[in-house]
């Protein structure tokens, strides 16, 4: 088992980890590489999610967006840039302060380049490589295909 430990954190922050897979399939809109996205079921119902957490006071959230890749996915890679903010609304954030549970997640694109054998959430986390077609109908909630399609595509657009 890793000697890594999974933190607890106050703010949120998500990244879409990302790779490149090779292909000569037929129906691929050209021969090359199609682009795979990672998500993780969700401990709480059905659907996936991209890896997610919060952030310590000794890190940055980029940092944690590392840290948490790492804990729930257990992939390590390159965090390539900011994406964006998203707002939701979660049931274990509402509070006197905030009873709408309102949330603000900020989102990054990871691309990956090990994934781990060992890490802190395998025993209920596990991984699923899907294509942006796929991984658009199988996020849990709809902020987050709003961050796949409008935030990680056009980031990706204007990156290849």
């Amino acid at each position: 088992m890793s000697d890594l430990v999974a933190r607890t954190g106050r703010l949120q922050q998500r990244c879409i980890p990302f790779r490149y897979r090779s292909t000569n399939e037929a129906d691929d809109v050209k021969f090359g590489k199609v682009v795979e996205v990672l998500m993780i079921n969700s401990t709480s119902g059905p659907g996936l999610l991209f890896p997610k957490g919060g952030w310590e006071n000794d890190e940055t959230v980029e940092e944690a967006a590392v840290r948490e890749a790492i804990e729930e996915a257990g992939v390590r890679g390159d965090l390539m840039d900011f994406i964006g903010f998203y707002h939701f609304k979660s049931k274990s954030h509402q509070d006197e302060f905030s009873p709408e549970g309102l949330c603000k997640a900020a989102m990054f694109a990871l691309f990956v380049k090990e994934e781990l054998n060992s890490w802190p959430e395998q025993s209920t986390r596990t991984r699923n490589w899907l294509t942006i077609p796929k991984a658009l109908q199988s996020c849990r909630h709809e902020w987050m295909k709003d961050a796949l399609e409008n935030g990680f595509c056009k980031w990706l657009a204007q990156n290849k």
